[in-house]
């Protein structure tokens, strides 16, 4: 009856916990950078309601991710996206056959908790073939890299660049980012192409 018990037991904390980690992409904004919807006055009164559509995240949207943690929470929003990306150096260039793509994320503490984390740790790109991408170090000529050490207090944010190095013949088709280094549960995605 005592190993009766125990497996029951065991079963239970297994299921519980493969329920907790269940891995979400998350392409619906919460915010959008896009125009405002017209007035109510500028839409005729017998129109019929036009249905509502999920959008797909875009630059200029944002995404709110939760972390691991208690209290993380963070308005993550994809500001600027960039093909063809330029070193501010002399020194660093994309290997032969590769380019540079990049994206400028702006990531506002939105929790309780500190945010703590190197962003592009958290962050790749997919090419419309299925082949994914992680973050390169460089700096590029539009704007400061993201820092390696983010410790964001809340309501605070910090923005920076994220660069990539790609094959010149992928066409990108999305970003994504992740709290906790990329291993938080939620991953946002933009879609760039």
């Amino acid at each position: 009856m005592r190993r009766t018990t125990t497996a029951l037991a065991a079963a239970a904390l297994l299921v519980a916990t493969l329920t907790a980690c269940q891995d979400e992409i998350t392409t619906e904004p919460t915010k959008t950078g896009a125009a405002e919807a017209p007035a109510a006055s500028e839409t005729p009164a017998d129109a019929e309601p036009t249905p509502t559509k999920t959008t797909a995240a875009k630059v200029g949207d944002t995404i709110t991710l939760t972390g691991n943690e208690d209290g993380e929470q963070v308005d993550a929003t994809l500001k600027k996206w960039i093909t063809g990306a330029k070193s501010a150096d002399d020194f660093t260039a994309p290997e032969d056959g590769n380019v540079w793509v990049a994206a400028q994320f702006e990531l506002t503490n939105t929790g309780k908790a500190v945010y703590s984390d190197s962003p592009s740790n958290g962050a790749q790109v997919a090419d419309t073939d299925g082949q994914r991408f992680q973050a390169t170090y460089a700096d590029i000529t539009v704007g400061p890299s993201m820092t390696s050490s983010a410790k964001v207090p809340p309501g605070e944010k910090v923005l920076g660049w994220i660069t990539f190095e790609v094959p010149k013949a992928s066409k990108i088709a999305s970003v994504q980012f992740a709290l906790n280094s990329g291993y938080a549960d939620q991953t946002g995605q933009w879609t760039v192409s």
